[in-house]
């Protein structure tokens, strides 16, 4: 298996890849919509053997500045629990040099640096117990920053 970056020729699979993941439709609109939007920061793809088994995207926040999304997140259900998710998400925050904020379960996030108690301040359109912030570079222990998603998100 190979993490590389997303291409265009690699809509239709990547698609049909968070679709399966997430069992619906809702997801891959959105991957769309970030890209066709021009807020994807970045884009990786897993791959085996030609095959597309794993996505993750990091998209730019409306604010604060400078910050990104991670999500959504997405395995083959047939590869799912073999580490491709864990692997594309530590490549993406590796990656990307800035405060990152995640929507999600904290006993999977936090493995890969995402901290639950630095974003208790953060006024956030979803629920601020599940979100998770990325940033080790960031000085201030608990930010008060309020988070603007890109407009696909619809918060």
């Amino acid at each position: 298996m190979i993490i590389r970056g997303y291409g265009p020729k690699d809509a239709a699979k990547v698609r049909d890849v968070v679709k399966r993941a997430f069992g619906q439709d809702d997801e891959a609109v959105l991957v769309e919509a970030l890209r066709e939007g021009g807020y994807m920061a970045l884009e990786l793809v897993a791959e085996d053997r030609g095959r597309i088994v794993g996505h993750v995207a990091l998209s730019r926040m409306s604010a604060p500045d400078g910050w990104l999304a991670l999500a959504p997140v997405s395995v083959d259900p047939k590869r799912q629990k073999k580490g491709i998710g864990s692997a594309l998400c530590q490549m993406a925050v590796d990656y990307a040099n800035a405060p990152v904020v995640v929507l999600g379960d904290a006993a999977y996030y936090t493995r890969f640096g995402f901290d639950y108690s630095r974003a208790t301040r953060l006024k956030t359109p979803f629920p601020v117990e599940h979100t998770g912030l990325y940033a080790p570079k960031l000085d201030v222990a608990q930010p008060a920053e309020t988070l603007t998603y890109a407009p696909p998100f619809g918060a």
